[in-house]
């Protein structure tokens, strides 16, 4: 689903996704109050949020879609790099965000990999992002709930591993694997793996320069 208060924009990518056989857009939304409700009638695997828009922005949509539907997929495309907001989005639920100057292959990329329950930031944002929770302070959130597997996992996790690039290397299997995420999720009180990955930096897991270097490696 298509969530932009541009018709243009929309449909450019309309006509960009629906070149690949497996992404089809099945709705399309002008600002976040018709999203929420489109969202709840079409059921759609991805959204693709627009950030600044009329009557209701893409941070509250995404924060009300995530609040009646916890499993939602959102992934944030912007031409909007404000730290601020791009912050309060990952905070809201987004489990992507990607600014409007992205190829065109890594959009769509992009948007199977949020599908999959992967995050996804392109390096330009990942960068920003990564840069000012440097700044924050560590977590109140302490990791001495975790146990010694789950810190391992997160901290694989927070590099950018893939759930089965984990378990090949733990020797374990991707549903166990899965199930430790989402073990970790609740334990700390997170939404989705973004937000993991922004707590293992914070914690000191992961410095901010190998995980950017995952990132970039993984989207260049």
């Amino acid at each position: 689903m298509l969530v932009d208060d541009h018709t243009m924009v929309r449909e450019g990518i309309r006509i960009l996704l629906e070149e690949s056989e497996d992404l089809c857009v099945i709705g399309e939304a002008a600002n976040g109050r018709q999203a929420i409700e489109l969202a709840e009638q079409l059921n759609p695997d991805v959204i693709v949020m627009d950030l600044c828009m009329p009557v209701m922005d893409g941070i509250e949509a995404t924060r009300r879609i995530i609040a009646a539907r916890p499993k939602q997929h959102i992934i944030v495309l912007t031409g909007m790099l404000d730290d601020e907001r791009l912050f309060q989005a990952i905070q809201a639920g987004a489990q992507g965000c990607v600014d409007k100057t992205i190829e065109p292959e890594a959009l769509v990329q992009s948007i199977r990999d949020v599908c999959m329950g992967k995050p996804s930031l392109n390096p330009g944002i990942a960068w920003r992002i990564l840069r000012g929770i440097s700044d924050t302070g560590t977590p109140e959130k302490s990791k001495e709930k975790l146990s010694e597997r789950e810190i391992q996992i997160l901290r694989m996790l927070t590099q950018g591993k893939l759930d089965k690039e984990i378990a090949e290397e733990l020797v374990l299997t991707e549903v166990t694997i899965r199930t430790h995420i989402s073990r970790i999720l609740s334990k700390l009180g997170l939404e989705n793996r973004v937000q993991a990955a922004l707590y293992g930096l914070r914690s000191g897991l992961v410095s901010i320069t190998e995980t950017a270097e995952v990132f970039d490696a993984r989207y260049r």
